[in-house]
């Protein structure tokens, strides 16, 4: 494990090699699962301020859906706040691209210039999981395994993408440069020394 500030880093974000293969696995993290993407309480309101901007790009199924649940549920014993799901699985907020491939509605804006709002935090950052201990204040990013992602796992070896390396900008955005240094110094050191 590495300890930056209050965030304990598992060793396999620094350890396991990972560079996402849409094409090998259409985006299967937007629709398979029984969670949706974990939400802070301020994304909802950039969700809700930014909905009529997406909307053209969701689906007639999603639309209903937000219609009629809003723009999160509640998951979980934790119950957390997350994006809804249809009842396969997937995401109210992703469409199919013509190869099939699952796109976050959000991204698709962002990049095509009409939002600042790339998508929630929590797909920025996807495959790694943030939880929080309450009682220590301590935050702890973890690598959830999947098997959609073998292809990923493939890609980033055969690149030799470290994880972390693959999420800088996701990354930056949630904790800031300077810890993403910090946490790219450890692993210069614990891993690169000669």
């Amino acid at each position: 494990m590495l300890l930056i500030d209050d965030v304990l880093i598992s060793d396999d974000v620094l350890e396991e090699y990972f560079f996402c293969k849409l094409d090998a696995c259409k985006g299967a993290c937007c629709y398979e699962g029984d969670y949706g993407a974990p939400l802070e309480d301020a994304e909802i309101d950039e969700i809700k301020t930014l909905l009529d901007k997406v909307w053209e790009y969701l689906p007639e199924s999603s639309k209903l859906k937000v219609k009629d649940k809003g723009v999160y549920d509640v998951f979980g014993k934790e119950q957390f706040k997350g994006t809804p799901l249809h009842e396969d699985g997937s995401c109210v907020f992703l469409f199919r691209d013509d190869l099939g491939i699952a796109k976050c509605a959000f991204e698709h804006a962002y990049y095509k210039g009409e939002i600042t709002f790339k998508k929630p935090v929590s797909c920025h950052l996807y495959p790694v999981r943030i939880s929080k201990n309450e009682k220590t204040g301590f935050e702890a990013i973890n690598y959830n395994r999947w098997d959609i992602c073998n292809a990923a796992c493939q890609n980033g070896e055969k690149k030799q993408v470290p994880l972390f390396r693959f999420l800088k900008e996701a990354l930056i955005r949630k904790y800031g440069e300077a810890f993403y240094n910090e946490m790219d110094a450890a692993y210069i050191n614990r891993y690169q020394k000669e």
